[in-house]
């Protein structure tokens, strides 16, 4: 498995899937030796699917966070602060909401698509942070918008008073002095690609 992220510089993260659906055939046949003259059925079962492939998406699940992770911590020149702080449980909550995303999609957490933002003051303006690929193999068959907030009395509301006063600060000198603390809460905007339905929105929290 690989990600694809439109970061400068990031190497390409893998796993190897194939090794996996291996090892689980072995001890499928294991499990299931056949008698004699017959053909032991190596597939998986409905239950044995869903036991074996929900770790799986966990692992895939926790590489994605990994990756949204990163784009974050070299955000801090695209978001004009010198520091950015992510808050307890955010990324727990984003691989649970991904994982609920791609609950019923045909290839799973591997067919989507993510853009990463963040939200800037309070007009709602967002900051693409990066764009991630889960399996650039795939042609995805979702698109996932994670909008991040800042915390309330954060940076962005004290840069507004800023504003109102005068020239606004340069983006170097809100590098050197500001600290950009994201809040818990986040939003997941959820487009099936193969289907022309509704937009999905959920607010986490």
């Amino acid at each position: 498995m690989s990600f694809s992220s439109n970061q400068k510089g990031r190497s390409s993260q893998r796993l190897s899937w194939s090794n996996l659906l291996q090892k689980l055939t072995e001890l499928k046949g294991l499990n299931q030796r056949p008698s004699a003259g017959s053909v032991a059925d190596l597939s998986l079962s409905e239950s044995d699917s869903s036991f074996f492939c929900y770790p799986l998406e966990e692992t895939l699940a926790a590489e994605v966070v990994g990756t949204i992770t990163q784009s974050l911590n070299n955000a801090s020149p695209i978001l004009c602060c010198s520091k950015l702080i992510l808050p307890d449980r955010l990324m727990y909550n984003i691989s649970r909401e991904l994982l609920h995303l791609a609950v019923n999609e045909p290839c799973g957490l591997r067919g989507a698509m993510i853009d990463l933002c963040v939200e800037r003051g309070d007009q709602g303006l967002l900051c693409t942070v990066d764009q991630i690929a889960v399996d650039a193999s795939l042609v995805p068959t979702f698109h996932v918008t994670l909008v991040l907030r800042p915390e309330s009395g954060g940076l962005w509301p004290r840069v507004k008073k800023l504003f109102k006063g005068g020239k606004p600060p340069s983006a170097m000198s809100l590098r050197r002095h500001k600290t950009l603390r994201l809040s818990r809460s986040f939003r997941a905007i959820k487009r099936k690609l193969y289907s022309s339905g509704e937009l999905l929105i959920e607010e986490c929290r």
